[in-house]
């Protein structure tokens, strides 16, 4: 694939099938608008698809310029339904199927009336007002009154017409983790400078290795990777379902030599590294970006590969930014692995800062505010200007994350600002020494409790019940904290990419929703 200054998803699928048009995509679940192509496709078929969806989409009467917001059954046509929208150089919104019908309502609302392309199971399963939306179009499934099906469409397939450099170009959300989302606009410029240290850090890990993903279709990151597993030609594995009862014989089939998922999924993974078959034996290449990774999991997943020298890579940022930093593991550095050390900002993309209150910036090691400068920014939150630009100083994007750096630049995280407890120096250090300590914890959350005191609230693998020695002699050069509060994992609740919501927990325990 050639080299671009910019970045549209709308052109990534042509590209890719001109230079390897008879590389294939291996999926765990068929597409969800072609069940009959199975779960093989070859490069050339998913570009034909992309083309002739286009079309529908233009025959149906988007136009360039027009949003259309996509919410719909969890499934990778998400993000070819997405490309052949940018390809008419309209503007796809991608909101995540875990939303509810009323976050999405709203959403609809600040998106002024989007064309929504979504299924007819979705529409069943959540109930969703799509009075909000100016047509409703369905990718799969069968029409009815104002809900059209796509398929009922024809056109011909034209020319790709992506949007221009410094327009928008794609719509993603936050996680939403302290209410609701925010629609965070991109442009290929900015999505192009975020793909130039990748290429770099992929050039040197995945150019020789069968990639695989498994990761929210409406993250931004999600389509970076996307671009760079499909630039080298060999075969890329797609997969939906997170869990590791179906990830584990994936992988024993296709033996991915590189994988990224978000944090929270690679802890579930860790089952993988003594799972039937082997699994994870073949990669030599993990990813993570999202949030910093417990040193539990990294050491874990590394000792499963059995590839000389495998390596950790794990990448810090956030939806508006894209990755700022980078850190990088080997399996024999693993046991000294910090987990709150997120590496260095990459090199002549981003500029990163530690300030204090004062808006000065702090001394090396000093605990302060991390902003960042750069042109891979997104350019607002759609319908909230003001509330961007408050978050914006002279240029010096406020990430919202407590952290320090150090005299050779590294950057170590702390706690989200809004997450911070009194009497605990870092929340997140906390996390990583409990998940450590205790092999049985699948999830350990530091919260504020009664009266601001520390709680932890732990989630056990098999929700088995925690031995209270042992959680004790864990906990006892640790600072002071309730006792922990043991919930069943899936009750947490959860972001797309699986970030727990902490406030929502704060106010579930304080509700007595778990009691």
């Amino acid at each position: 694939m050639n080299e671009v200054p910019t970045f549209c998803i709308g052109e990534m699928f042509d590209q890719a099938a001109a230079a390897h048009g008879a590389a294939t995509i291996v999926l765990d679940a068929p597409l969800q608008f072609a069940p009959e192509d199975g779960t093989t496709l070859t490069l050339a078929r998913v570009a034909e698809h992309v083309r002739t969806l286009s079309a529908r989409l233009k025959a149906a009467g988007v136009r360039r310029g027009d949003r259309v917001a996509l919410y719909k059954t969890d499934n990778f046509d998400i993000a070819l339904l997405a490309a052949s929208v940018q390809r008419l150089g309209a503007v796809p919104a991608l909101l995540s199927p875990a939303l509810g019908a009323e976050v999405v309502a709203a959403l609809l609302e600040r998106l002024e009336r989007p064309w929504l392309l979504t299924d007819r199971a979705k529409l069943d399963a959540s109930g969703l007002d799509t009075s909000g939306a100016r047509a409703v179009l369905l990718s799969a499934g069968e029409g009815t009154g104002d809900w059209s099906p796509l398929a009922r469409f024809d056109g011909p397939v034209g020319p790709p017409t992506p949007p221009d450099r410094f327009d928008p170009a794609l719509i993603t959300h936050t996680s939403g983790t302290t209410g609701l989302p925010k629609l965070v606009v991109q442009t290929p410029d900015a999505l192009g400078e975020r793909l130039r240290p990748q290429k770099v850090v992929a050039r040197r890990t995945w150019r020789h290795e069968r990639v695989a993903l498994c990761m929210s279709f409406v993250h931004a990151r999600f389509y970076s990777a996307l671009y760079l597993g499909l630039s080298y030609g060999n075969t890329l594995v797609v997969a939906v379902d997170p869990d590791p009862d179906r990830i584990g014989p994936l992988f024993t089939r296709t033996r991915p030599g590189a994988v990224e998922t978000q944090p929270n999924t690679f802890v579930d993974w860790e089952a993988l590294a003594d799972a039937p078959g082997a699994p994870l034996s073949s990669v030599r290449y993990y990813s993570a970006t999202f949030d910093a990774m417990h040193p539990r999991t990294i050491r874990v997943l590394l000792g499963a590969s059995r590839r000389r020298r495998p390596y950790f890579v794990q990448l810090y940022g956030q939806t508006e930014t894209g990755p700022v930093t980078a850190n990088l593991y080997s399996a024999r550095g693993a046991h000294r692995a910090d987990g709150r050390c997120v590496g260095w900002a990459f090199p002549g993309v981003v500029r990163l800062r530690v300030v204090g209150d004062d808006g000065r910036e702090a001394p090396a090691g000093r605990v302060g505010h991390i902003e960042v400068k750069s042109r891979t920014r997104a350019i607002t939150y759609l319908g909230e200007d003001d509330r961007f630009r408050a978050q914006l100083t002279d240029g010096w994007w406020r990430m919202g994350d407590l952290g320090s750096k150090d005299r050779w630049g590294r950057v170590r995280l702390y706690d989200r600002e809004v997450d911070r407890v009194d009497d605990v120096d870092s929340n997140l250090r906390v996390e990583d020494e409990l998940m450590s300590r205790l092999p049985e914890l699948r999830e350990v959350v530091i919260v504020a409790g009664e009266g601001g005191r520390a709680l932890p609230v732990v989630c056990t693998r098999g929700d088995v019940e925690l031995d209270p020695g042992r959680w004790s002699r864990a906990t006892a050069d640790l600072p002071p904290m309730a006792p922990p509060r043991r919930i069943p994992f899936d009750r947490v609740p959860r972001t797309a990419t699986w970030k727990v919501r902490r406030p929502e927990l704060v106010r579930s325990l304080r509700d007595g929703v778990y009691d």
